[in-house]
């Protein structure tokens, strides 16, 4: 494809440019040497001395010329407030954090440290006459830079976002130098941060939730010559339901320009159009081909200023999609081009062993997320943390759908209103710089109430500011005392090992944030051995894949069909240091489970939601009479006891006090509106539950736990119908022995027996005993 071709042509002369303008030691400082890290990953030994991450690192904005900057620079660590040292004792290899081994400096960083930076350059030859714009991916926190002594621009405050500077005005015709300095409070501050946290920089016991921090430069430096009206940026928003593609230029200097925008496929023109910076404008794209994860197409875009000859002309690339949520057979649902899919997924943290919040090359940086596509799964939750953007790029090629969140603030902490107007500028730089990515479907504001505060309104802005995005308020809205704002597009809970269920509501689609949680440790392949953390450890890989792929089939049988659920999002794929709790380990070494059993089970999951039918209704507000199906047992229904859930033979003679017993009224599932509560009919107020596996007749009190355990959840079943707890998808009410109990097909205990599991898990809802 023509993105592909222009990537690898600026790719190629990046390389010479670079060459061009190579750094200048400084003869104060010492010779750049690697550190060991703890873990190697297949890439640790292919980052290159000079020249790491050479790769072009704007996909969606692309010109031919630039110099990647990226190498060894001179380095060295004052107190917050010193001014610029004088002598430079270190080198550092950028893009590398100094956390980090890669960057051969492998050191705690504290809020009371100031990062010094420097390196020289020359501007080539051949870009006389143009502007010089320093680009820099990220860098975390607060990030200052000089050229030839003098200050360029603003000081940059933020650890997410792209940003850049004009520096024609600072060179000097010859060897230039530039300088950056930068503070990063981390937790200490009050601003995003993610899980990073002040630690040791080697392996140490604790900390498993949270892990070590990237201080300063921690994604690609480079130079760019543009005109002095040139475009910044392409909005760009897929109409498919009318087949055109919505742009708006932005650009510098470009007040009330023309521009032309054009989309082809393998260097066929197929749809052109002309507007004016700044304002949106629709570009035809006849019968377009739709993007999704079995067919991410992508196109590619051209666009240029035609005021003048020789205006600012940039390459690009979009892809055709459509994402909404509606109802779906009474179910409020997530739509890809106007059809459900279930979204199964992970969560990525994207932590390098060798490189902490720098993937070592950009093989390794695509490397995760093909791995999601070998597993069958087709989304990822990139999970507090926002990656460069060649990240996107190849969630985009490869075809993952992304929820991207927003890097939290310090957990447990209130955010003052500076770092809250701080937080939120950040959130709107981070959609502005990713907003045209086809992958990316749907913003996460909050997790877990991490530094929350003002739900509702901060949802209200994100959806305003992005509408052709779902917006999620809180992830984990059940949890650690988050607080759901009530608004979005999706309600979503957390549940660990779960799966579980979100309730269901009436103008929200049911999500689930985070569930899973398996847990092995791969001798050899620990960070911190005998350590690893997970929350429900595995004996075998053979059981890990067994628990894994009951997990999806639970939400494949039960939690989709029956409790509405319309996405799922698994801890996690790959280890970090303390956690043990990944598909992969964290160097990426070894695959922990069954790939091809993995990918079935995703497979299957997302065929099922494509032929999901209505959920199976009872009556409700009636009363009933559950009947065993198993033969030979037909004449049994459910009935309690002293308490105790039991099948009994009933029939015409029986008595009274057995009639009423076996007779059930059908509620609304006290735990999610799509299910069930089964109300004794001798006992108002107490319903059919389980606890401690044994089902019971029990009065409630109104714990969450409670409503759960006491939702039953029906999918059909051959002759009858299944029922499902709530909250544990996949763990079924079956009689064994006249007793009823929550059994699971595979389980460990003596009522998980196989033999006959789905007949007597079947039911039938008939006539009740007693009126």
């Amino acid at each position: 494809m023509r993105h592909l071709l222009t990537t690898l042509v600026v790719t190629a002369l990046a390389v010479t440019t670079l060459l061009a303008a190579g750094a200048s030691p400084s003869r104060a400082a010492t010779a750049w040497t690697p550190r060991p890290a703890a873990m190697t990953t297949p890439w640790t030994d292919r980052v290159p001395v000079d020249h790491p991450l050479p790769e072009y690192p704007r996909p969606q904005l692309t010109r031919p010329d630039w110099a990647n900057l990226n190498g060894i620079w001179d380095f060295a660590v004052t107190s917050r407030d010193a001014a610029q040292p004088t002598t430079f004792g270190e080198r550092i290899r950028v893009p590398f954090a100094p956390e980090s081994a890669l960057s051969g400096i492998q050191r705690k960083i504290t809020g009371n440290d100031r990062l010094w930076y420097r390196r020289t350059f020359t501007v080539p030859a051949g870009w006389s006459g143009r502007r010089v714009q320093l680009n820099f991916g990220a860098s975390d926190w607060e990030t200052t830079v000089r050229v030839n002594g003098r200050q360029a621009g603003v000081v940059h405050r933020g650890g997410y976002d792209a940003f850049s500077y004009d520096i024609t005005p600072l060179l000097n015709g010859g060897t230039n130098t530039v300088v950056v300095s930068v503070f990063d409070p981390t937790e200490t501050g009050g601003q995003a941060i993610g899980k990073q946290r002040i630690q040791d920089v080697t392996p140490h016991a604790g900390h498993s939730i949270v892990y070590t921090a990237s201080s300063g430069i921690w994604q690609t430096v480079w130079l760019e010559p543009t005109a002095a009206a040139h475009i910044t940026r392409l909005d760009m928003v897929p109409h498919p339901e009318d087949d055109t593609l919505h742009v708006t230029v932005r650009g510098t200097g470009t007040d009330g320009a023309g521009v032309e925008v054009g989309v082809s496929s393998g260097g066929t023109t197929v749809g052109s159009a002309v507007g004016t910076v700044g304002t949106e404008f629709a570009v035809p794209v006849p019968n377009a081909r739709l993007w999704s994860p079995e067919d991410p197409f992508l196109y590619d875009v051209s666009a240029r200023l035609t005021g003048s000859p020789g205006g600012d002309r940039v390459g690009s690339y979009t892809g055709m999609r459509s994402i909404a949520v509606k109802d779906v057979d009474g179910v409020r649902r997530p739509v890809l081009n106007g059809r459900f899919v279930f979204q199964t997924g992970t969560l990525d943290q994207g932590f390098w062993p060798d490189g902490n919040y720098t993937a070592p090359t950009d093989d390794a940086l695509k490397y995760d997320l093909q791995k999601h596509k070998d597993l069958g799964f087709n989304m990822v939750r990139k999970h507090i943390k926002v990656e460069p953007q060649r990240w996107f790029y190849w969630a985009d090629r490869l075809g993952l759908l992304v929820w991207q969140d927003m890097p939290s603030m310090d957990s447990g902490k209130s955010p003052d209103s500076a770092a809250r107007t701080q937080w939120e500028s950040e959130y709107r730089a981070i959609i502005d710089q990713h907003r045209s990515s086809p992958a990316l479907i749907q913003w996460v504001d909050q997790n877990e109430g991490w530094g929350q505060y003002d739900q509702a309104r901060i949802a209200d802005m994100v959806k305003a500011y992005d509408p052709a995005r779902l917006v999620d308020n809180m992830s984990g809205v059940n949890c650690c005392g988050a607080r759901d704002g009530g608004n979005g597009d999706v309600v979503d809970n957390h549940n660990y090992v779960g799966p579980g269920n979100t309730p269901t509501e009436q103008m929200r689609a049911s999500v689930l944030g985070e569930y899973g949680g398996l847990g092995y440790r791969v001798p050899g392949h620990e960070w911190y051995p005998g350590g690893g953390f997970s929350y429900e450890d595995q004996p075998s890989l053979s059981a890990l894949n067994d628990r894994l792929v009951g997990l999806l089939d639970g939400i494949r049988q039960n939690a989709m069909p029956a409790g509405g659920l319309s996405a799922s999002v698994y801890t996690q794929i790959t280890d970090v240091e303390n956690e043990a709790n990944g598909l992969m380990t964290y160097d990426r070494q070894v695959v922990k489970v069954d790939e091809s059993r993995v990918r079935a089970a995703n497979q299957a999951l997302v065929a099922a939601s494509r032929t999901l039918g209505p959920p199976v209704r009872l009556p409700l507000e009636q009363y009933v009479s559950i009947r065993v199906t198993t033969p030979g047992y037909t004449d049994r229904y459910i009935r309690h006891h002293d308490g105790l859930g039991y099948t009994e033979v009933v029939g015409a003679g029986s008595g009274d006090l057995l009639k009423r017993d076996a007779t059930w009224k059908v509620r609304p599932g006290l735990a999610n509106r799509l299910c069930y509560s089964f109300e004794s009919r001798n006992y108002p107020g107490e319903y059919l539950r389980h606890r401690e596996f044994r089902v019971r007749r029990e009065a409630g009190d109104d714990s969450a736990l409670y409503k759960a355990d006491a939702t039953w959840c029906p999918v059909q079943g051959n002759g009858g119908i299944r029922l499902s707890a709530a909250g544990f998808p996949g763990q079924y009410l079956r009689h064994i022995n006249a007793e009823l109990w929550l059994a699971q097909a595979g389980g460990t205990h003596s009522w998980d027996n196989p033999a006959g599991f789905t007949e007597d898990t079947t039911w039938a809802v008939e006539a009740p005993w007693a009126p």
